[in-house]
């Protein structure tokens, strides 16, 4: 496909390609100059994050009006997250027992793990935590899912009030919302700068040495990524929708190498948004009841990620687990991908939930911390694509018809 020259797309390709060029050669130099880049992208977007899962997220739920509606859209999308995280979780389980890449590993453990940040959290918390002592904190703190959980709750009860009451407040969060959408249509042309000095920071940081260590299980995990990305979301999205699900795809580059370069699916949320909406025409009422929610607990990329790292792990340490304790692995991986914060290296942190699961030592986590942060930029995409193979198909199982042809 031509990327025309004054795309979006276009723009942010040359600051990744430029970032990455100007790391290598400048080195260390660039740092200053890439910094304030990066950083001041990274404050434009965070800036729109909160108020955008506001407006979007209790807009959407007020349209879609009655309750019967609104259980029955959250059922379709609840089934879809879960189906498709089990789907990435099983390829990754596949791909780690077949080639078992940890087997016969020379890599020497790093003993010394306080720099790790260990989840003291138990699951039963973690979903507990979702349901915030005060929505105002939440918000502040950055607490995406409590945040989201009122969202639903107030949005719904907004649809239980007589007018005029529950036309007033319907318009203004469908107000709000179309105001914060070209405020972040406005911001996300700042991300070919944010996207240079991202990767210019991290080649002269940390060069391609990364690429080097733990070739195997790299590979690995790339593999799982790449037919969970080419394979079975597009299958998915064609037995749903009965259409081409690269047209889909087409319109995503823009959310992908945003979501490579910055290692998070809620930041990326404003590019998704847009490309599912303009590109793969889901409506508003869809794309952001979905895509906020997704963003948060639908982690494919993660959730495969944590089941070949902790099964790697644990072929280093030479233990041989059981289909018991795999399962335990994959139903853990699943609530851990729902929980992980959509931050940058959250996964590392929600394996440790894993490991503790099935009895390995924490300090297994250093074992990878090597290439983990590479691995990061591609499962955030994987995240991301997931989230917006999702819109299309609740769209088109609540009746609308995505992907034009």
């Amino acid at each position: 496909m031509r990327v025309p020259v004054r795309s979006l797309t276009f723009w942010i390709f040359v600051g990744l390609f430029a970032g990455m060029g100007a790391g290598a050669v400048f080195g260390d130099a660039v740092v200053p100059f890439a910094d304030p880049l990066a950083d001041i992208f990274l404050r434009l977007l965070r800036m729109a994050i909160m108020p955008l899962i506001i407006t979007s997220l209790t807009s959407a739920v007020i349209s879609v009006g009655e309750k019967k509606n609104l259980e029955i859209l959250g059922a379709k999308t609840l089934a879809y997250y879960v189906t498709s995280s089990l789907l990435a979780i099983l390829t990754g389980q596949i791909l780690v027992n077949i080639f078992k890449p940890g087997i016969g590993s020379t890599i020497q453990l790093e003993r010394d793990v306080e720099a790790i940040p260990a989840m003291q959290q138990s699951i039963p918390e973690i979903l507990m935590n979702i349901i915030p002592e005060n929505p105002f904190q939440a918000l502040a703190d950055g607490q995406v899912m409590p945040v989201i959980f009122f969202c639903i709750l107030f949005g719904y009860f907004v649809t239980r009030l007589d007018e005029p009451h529950r036309s007033h407040l319907g318009n203004f969060f469908h107000g709000a919302f179309h105001a914060m959408m070209k405020l972040t249509h406005l911001v996300i042309w700042t991300a070919p700068l944010g996207v240079f000095g991202i990767n210019a920071r991290i080649v002269a940081t940390t060069g391609f040495e990364a690429f080097r260590s733990l070739g195997f299980y790299f590979g690995i995990v790339l593999v799982g990524l790449a037919i969970h990305a080419v394979v079975t979301l597009p299958l998915l999205v064609y037995l749903v929708t009965r259409r081409n699900p690269f047209r889909h795809y087409r319109g995503m580059p823009p959310a992908l190498v945003t979501a490579f370069s910055t290692c998070s699916t809620i930041v990326t949320l404003p590019l998704t948004m847009e490309a599912v909406t303009q590109n793969s025409k889901v409506s508003e009422k869809i794309s952001s009841f979905v895509l906020p929610i997704g963003a948060t607990v639908n982690m494919d990329g993660t959730a495969l990620y944590e089941c070949v790292a902790v099964i790697f792990i644990a072929q280093v340490y030479g233990f041989a687990l059981s289909l018991d304790q795999q399962l335990i692995i994959v139903l853990t991986a699943l609530l851990a991908s729902i929980g992980a914060a959509s931050v940058p290296m959250s996964g590392l942190v929600m394996m440790s939930i894993i490991l503790a699961a099935v009895g390995l030592p924490l300090e297994g986590v250093a074992i990878i911390l090597a290439v983990d942060r590479i691995l990061d930029m591609f499962r955030t995409m994987v995240n991301v694509l997931s989230d917006s193979c999702g819109a299309v198909i609740v769209a088109k199982l609540d009746g609308e018809d995505p992907i034009p042809t």
